[in-house]
């Protein structure tokens, strides 16, 4: 497969997984917001969310305060910020544009609409009047596009750059989810706080689950009440959690191997590597070693990750 034509392939799953983790994000700190609570602990969840997506800075460059309205419209409607809603539905639709010959037509057909839709409702005012039904529409349509990827696809190459890009986002998004939503009750850990406060946790801690559709799996999983140290198991650690990072790398390093010319080479390696670490990990012990610094050195790897993919399949090569 030409590489031009896999980077495209490779970013139409990431735009489209990336809106939707976005949408995702949103939706719960909107829900979220509609508890009682202070002013003070509502701008806190706000902050924390543009700082999930490293935005803080360019959103005060443009708003100054953070406020929940303008934070909504950044994050779903302006094209400005090429990690609002709007802008990954574009980006999607415009990569998938750019190799329309390798795409089935419901494939081509689900994204185009989509975008189209999209415009329609932000225009008509559709998000405005209800800001968690749009949420959910813009999770259906990436739900919805994956299950016709996966249903109309040949299970070639094309298929395999489609799921990598789509995983690998994915791993980035849980991780700097459960990195900067643990931080934010980092004391919960100490078993300090009041019935009060932890009332209002456990309202925490379901958002969080909620988010990566993983309230009624906890439940499943656990059969317990909700405690942060298995949140963060259920985040990372298990397989058999479609959001986890350990599930995320099993499908990276699956299509890896699929579409790799040398299975020894570096990208598959990193990967892989990363993937047993995961498979092999106690919760305990990440704990014990710090939340933060894992997640942090977690991305730094994804990241890297991602850079060598781009230059071992996706970069074209120089003449």
């Amino acid at each position: 497969m030409l590489s031009r034509t896999a980077d495209h392939l490779f970013w139409m799953s990431r735009y489209t997984e990336r809106a939707e983790n976005t949408a995702r994000m949103l939706d719960v700190n909107y829900q979220t917001s509609l508890l009682p609570q202070s002013d003070a602990v509502a701008l806190v969840g706000w902050q924390g969310l543009l700082s999930i997506s490293e935005l803080l800075p360019s959103y005060k460059e443009k708003h100054g305060d953070i406020k929940v309205a303008e934070v909504m419209d950044f994050m779903v409607k302006d094209e400005s910020n090429p990690s609002s809603i709007m802008s990954c539905l574009s980006a999607a639709r415009e990569n998938a544009r750019a190799v329309r010959g390798t795409l089935t037509t419901e494939v081509w057909e689900t994204l185009n609409t989509t975008w189209l839709e999209v415009k329609r409702m932000i225009k008509s005012g559709e998000f405005e009047r209800d800001p968690a039904q749009f949420f959910e529409w813009v999770k259906f349509r990436s739900h919805l596009s994956r299950g016709v990827t996966v249903g109309t696809m040949l299970m070639d190459e094309a298929l395999y750059f489609m799921r990598l890009g789509t995983f690998l986002e994915r791993a980035d998004n849980t991780a700097r989810l459960v990195d900067v939503k643990f931080h934010a009750v980092q004391s919960d850990f100490y078993g300090n706080a009041s019935g009060k406060d932890q009332e209002y946790d456990f309202y925490h801690w379901s958002a969080i689950l909620r988010s990566v559709s993983g309230f009624e799996v906890y439940r499943k999983v656990y059969r317990d009440v909700i405690k942060p140290e298995r949140v963060a198991e259920l985040l990372i650690l298990r397989a058999d959690m479609p959001r986890s990072l350990h599930a995320s790398l099993n499908e990276v390093v699956n299509n890896l191997s699929m579409v790799a010319n040398d299975a020894n080479s570096e990208t598959h390696r990193r990967a892989g590597k990363l993937c047993s670490e995961l498979k092999y990990g106690r919760i305990d012990e990440i704990l014990a070693t710090g939340l933060h610094a894992y997640l942090t050195q977690f991305l730094d790897r994804i990241n890297d990750l991602g850079a060598h993919i781009s230059q071992e399949y996706l970069v074209p090569s120089a003449g």
